[in-house]
């Protein structure tokens, strides 16, 4: 065997066993796994996509063929799956430390949430005065309040997941007790919000301990089948115990919010009536804006302060390791329920929020999908951290409502140029190997293609054939955020806010660089 045989052998072996444990591919490598996304992408769209069948006026069916829309899936797959790999292996070369944020970084950091806060006080009064009081009451309503609802929600759940590293499932249930409780309490007893709301926080904090008992020997996947399982439950109690919950058809005329016994409504006993101003709903909304907002930073104040006390470093070493923990002392049962305690706790003063909001609660408000909501919103954000819950709540829910006000994606999707800047931005990310490169390229061939149509200067034989008729975006809202997420998840796996700041320190605080620590350590 000559010396060049000796030395290519080892290379080989060396090459496989990189491959094997994820070390970058060569590119024979992406090409060959790129190809086999495109070949099992184009298996499914086959019974899906491919054969189509339209009834006729008389009622008879006729089968069409559509591969168009196939070959742009398979194109889709193909250069996506050669953009993950690219930008995996790009990843693994540059993997290096990252320094803290230091000078006008840190600055910007610490003026962050002050300024923030300022911005959130301000918000319907901004808006009143530019827009007026009618014109500003869907921005305050299903933009504010909705968004900062999950927020509260979202902060509630990180204490759960994010700091005790504890996966919930089946969150939405306490957020159910809490609306429920404050619905049967005050249309049975007729007690008022301010009186229901510690109430509901704390029937749902016992629900939480009820919940934490069964499962204090599971984590993981078995622990999230068991939360699953618990909202499930919880559920069906709501639906078929009508004579306590009123079944399928839930509970109405729920007492609305009063300001100290002012009712909001064109009254002699009214808010408006009392101070002498003209009535107007959005007076309503406008406090109900600001319960919210302080019960979610109330949330986030608890959250803050706990994270710094021996609890909350207790819950940060079980998420690292639960092992370790019962080898020092800690109570690790007593750390499981009252993280799940305090987490149930701010979902009931959210569902009682939400319940005093509606006016209307039935079980259908309480799904999984709820759940799967909250949860992604303390995965894209970053678990465990707040500013990153609150960023991926207006991400994730504000631009669930802005999808219905998006006209122009609605003409731009229609008439084909939507599909055709998608398929171009695929490409250019499969064919680049470095991802800032790809992003000038893809920006600047949206801007070009978008100002082409605008001046109608595209060719409409080219791209009218990948319009998508009667386009809504609402409709496909689930799609295109599953796709984003999926996308941020590649990009920045740890979320919005990938660094973290410590809980205690010796003698300065520093913020801990997401790439000094592996997901879920740290």
């Amino acid at each position: 065997m000559t010396a060049a045989s000796q030395s290519s052998a080892p290379a080989g072996a060396v090459q496989r066993i990189a491959s094997a444990t994820g070390e970058p591919m060569n590119g024979a490598e992406r090409l060959k796994q790129a190809a086999a996304a495109a070949v099992l992408a184009a298996m499914l769209c086959v019974p899906i996509i491919l054969l189509h069948a339209e009834a006729d006026g008389v009622g008879a069916l006729h089968p069409i063929v559509r591969p168009l829309p196939v070959a742009i899936f398979a194109f889709l797959a193909f250069f996506g799956r050669l953009a993950t790999l690219n930008f995996a292996a790009e990843g693994k070369r540059e993997r290096v430390a990252k320094p803290a944020a230091t000078g006008w970084r840190a600055t910007v950091s610490r003026l962050l949430p002050p300024i923030g806060l300022a911005v959130l006080f301000l918000y319907p009064f901004v808006l009143v005065t530019i827009l007026g009081a009618g014109k500003s009451l869907k921005w305050v309503d299903s933009y504010g309040i909705q968004i900062l609802i999950y927020v509260m929600l979202g902060w509630g759940l990180n204490i759960v997941v994010g700091l005790a590293g504890l996966l919930d499932l089946g969150y939405v249930a306490f957020y159910a007790v809490g609306a429920y409780s404050y619905a049967l309490l005050a249309t049975t007893f007729g007690l008022s919000f301010w009186i229901c709301l510690p109430l509901a926080g704390i029937l749902a904090a016992m629900w939480g301990i009820m919940l934490g008992f069964p499962v204090l020997r599971l984590r993981g996947d078995y622990l999230a089948i068991v939360t699953l399982a618990f909202g499930e439950i919880i559920r069906t109690i709501l639906v078929n115990w009508v004579a306590f919950t009123g079944g399928g058809a839930g509970i109405e005329s729920i007492p609305k919010i009063t300001f100290f016994g002012l009712r909001f409504a064109s009254a002699p006993d009214g808010f408006d009536q009392f101070f002498h101003i003209p009535f107007s709903p959005i007076h309503g909304k406008m406090f109900l804006y600001y319960v919210i907002l302080c019960l979610a930073l109330l949330t986030n104040l608890v959250s803050m302060r706990l994270r710094r006390l021996p609890i909350g470093r207790a819950w940060e070493a079980l998420r690292e390791d639960e092992i370790a923990c019962r080898s020092l002392g800690v109570n690790t049962t007593n750390t499981k329920l009252t993280a799940f305690a305090l987490g149930a706790f701010f979902g009931g003063l959210a569902g009682s929020f939400f319940a005093v909001r509606q006016g209307f609660i039935s079980p259908e408000s309480f799904t999984f999908s709820e759940s799967a909501t909250i949860l992604a919103i303390v995965v894209l954000g970053g678990m465990g951290s707040q500013i990153g819950v609150a960023l991926a709540a207006v991400f994730l829910i504000g631009g669930f409502e802005l999808l219905r006000e998006l006209d122009f994606l609605r003409a731009v999707m229609s008439d084909g140029a939507g599909v055709v800047i998608i398929c171009l931005a695929v490409f250019i990310f499969g064919v680049t190997p470095r991802r800032r490169v790809a992003a000038q390229i893809v920006l600047a061939m949206a801007v070009i293609v978008l100002a082409l149509r605008f001046f109608q200067l595209l060719p409409t034989a080219i791209v009218a054939p990948f319009g998508i008729p009667d386009f809504d975006p609402a409709q496909y809202r689930g799609l295109l955020f599953g796709l984003a997420m999926v996308v941020m998840m590649i990009v920045r796996p740890r979320g919005f806010v990938s660094t973290r700041s410590p809980s205690i320190f010796l003698k300065e605080r520093k913020t801990v660089s997401g790439d000094l620590v592996k997901e879920g350590h740290g």
